[in-house]
């Protein structure tokens, strides 16, 4: 298994994002009533996306806390950012949710921040040195 030394801006990037995750979920969870009255969004999807992003925040979080990390953990956090930026904005193409202009830009607002943290965390894991046996 590949294992790389993170460079200070990769750590940077990931305590952003684990920050971020865990501000996001505590607030999906806490207020999912009211953000879903304000943005005509379903409670539980809004109480459903808290909870997944409570563990990933976590797990990003020790990432950004170890000396060395593997590789595929890594692109493990890359791909499922992708994966939730690409599906907030799938879930707009739906007929599974009918969201208010204020839901639109909140969904599309947090799509292109999750996007920009993907591409972040990859200038960071092409800047971090790798481990040499």
């Amino acid at each position: 298994m590949s294992s790389i030394y993170p460079s200070g801006f990769l750590r940077r990037v990931l305590l952003l994002d684990a920050v971020s995750s865990a501000g996001m979920g505590l607030l999906l969870v806490v207020a999912a009533g009211p953000l879903g009255s304000l943005l005509n969004l379903p409670d539980a999807l809004l109480r459903e996306a808290g909870v997944v992003l409570l563990p990933f925040a976590a797990f990003v979080g020790y990432l950004a806390t170890r000396a060395s990390l593997a590789r595929a953990a890594v692109w493990s956090v890359i791909a499922l950012n992708a994966v939730w930026a690409a599906d907030s904005i799938g879930l707009l193409l739906t007929d599974w949710i009918a969201p208010n202009a204020l839901g639109h830009a909140f969904i599309i607002g947090q799509a292109l921040f999750v996007a920009l943290m993907t591409e972040l965390e990859y200038v960071g894991l092409r800047r971090s040195a790798a481990i040499t046996a």
